[in-house]
């Protein structure tokens, strides 16, 4: 079925890859007798930052929380079609979703931290999933995840402090901090900046630079400007079909669908 599925695909551009981090082939998803997701092909690769854009309404949240199985917690929601992370298939009812959501990890458009301590919530996870055997060993993981997200120098004397008494960039940073520290393969972004200031901005922007030299990176988002700084390939939706999956800078500047080119020209959104 993979194979045939890369002979009938019509979107533009180029949406397989040779070695990809993530397949997906023929996804639909359904509310209830409602369908929202048509028919999606795409790879995702290993350690590339890839966005996805399109107007409100157009399917590209639904697609990304169906990569993680998100859209297990609607009782409505159907996922049928192929996703595999590497040859894994992750709809396969074998798979434990709690340990393909560590693999597969999500940073929400609110930043969401929990109402412990700032050290308690970068914690959470390493505790479930039993990675470190010593005190010892969870004080360096959170120190290396904090350090990751640039918020060590600014948090290391406040650790014990409730996360809920952080800026809204700080508690992002912190949000994606909890995410890494159980040393996901995959990072799921919803539009992670939606709801910060441009400053707070600009640093989660430069953070997911530096992540993407350890990590595979999905990112939904309304901004077309932020999508052409961080991404390397960008993925256009519309109406809950994937039109084109191209180099950003072709997306951009020479996108190969009349309906992307659209969009970015402001003529629909």
């Amino acid at each position: 079925m993979l194979d045939t599925a890369k002979e009938t695909y019509q979107t533009a551009g180029e949406p397989f890859l040779d070695e990809p981090k993530m397949r997906v082939r023929n996804a639909d998803v359904f509310y209830a007798d409602k369908q929202a997701i048509f028919d999606v092909n795409i790879d995702i690769g290993k350690n590339e930052v890839i966005s996805m854009i399109g107007p409100s309404g157009c399917g590209k949240s639904t697609f990304l929380r169906c990569l993680n199985r998100m859209n297990d917690t609607i009782d409505i929601c159907r996922v049928t079609g192929e996703l595999f992370l590497e040859d894994q298939d992750i709809y396969d009812r074998s798979i434990d979703v709690v340990e393909l959501r560590a693999r597969v990890g999500m940073v929400f458009q609110k930043p969401n931290p929990f109402p412990k301590s700032i050290y308690e919530n970068v914690a959470y996870g390493a505790r479930i999933h039993g990675l470190t055997d010593t005190k010892v060993e969870l004080d360096e993981l959170i120190e290396k995840s904090l350090h990751r997200c640039g918020l060590w120098n600014e948090v290391k004397d406040r650790l014990e402090e409730p996360a809920t008494g952080l800026s809204g960039g700080q508690q992002q940073r912190l949000c994606i901090a909890r995410a890494i520290a159980v040393n996901p393969e995959v990072i799921l972004m919803d539009e992670p900046c939606s709801a910060l200031d441009p400053i707070a901005t600009a640093t989660v922007e430069e953070l997911i630079h530096e992540l993407s030299e350890n990590f595979t990176i999905c990112i939904v988002t309304h901004s077309m400007q932020q999508a052409a700084r961080v991404s390397s390939r960008t993925a256009y939706f519309h109406l809950g079909k994937l039109i084109e999956v191209n180099d950003t800078s072709k997306v951009f500047t020479n996108p190969e669908h009349q309906l992307t080119e659209e969009y970015i020209t402001g003529r629909i959104g």
